[in-house]
């Protein structure tokens, strides 16, 4: 009578591990699962921060290298594709002529110029 007691005892231990360990293993891979998507859509926006910082170092070349612009005055900031340009200038056409550079770097979808004119 004990040794069917102590079978039944270790049966049931036997299936309450098994249990346990199947509930463990399907909360592991649901939180692996939500750890994946958390670091793929961080992943998507490290990478769009850095197309962005990568967009504004090309309008700023750009900029610097057109010839009569003087560029030191103007900050670039770009958001997917889109483009704002702040700051100053030292002549009205500057103002005009910086839209038309930045809209003719690669990746640039719209251009917002909000330059004043300064004689500092």
């Amino acid at each position: 009578m004990k040794i069917i007691r102590t079978g039944q005892l270790m049966i049931g231990v036997a299936a309450l591990g098994v249990a346990l360990h199947a509930h463990a293993q399907a909360d592991a891979s649901a939180a692996a699962g939500a750890s994946a998507a958390v670091s793929a859509s961080s992943g998507s926006k490290a990478s769009s921060r850095s197309a962005d910082r990568a967009l504004r170092r090309r309008i700023l070349t750009a900029l610097a290298k057109e010839k009569g612009m003087r560029a030191s005055g103007i900050t670039v900031r770009a958001t997917n594709g889109d483009v704002l340009l702040e700051g100053w200038v030292p002549e009205q056409a500057q103002i005009e002529q910086a839209t038309r550079v930045a809209q003719g770097v690669q990746g640039v979808k719209s251009v917002r110029n909000t330059l004043t004119l300064s004689t500092f």
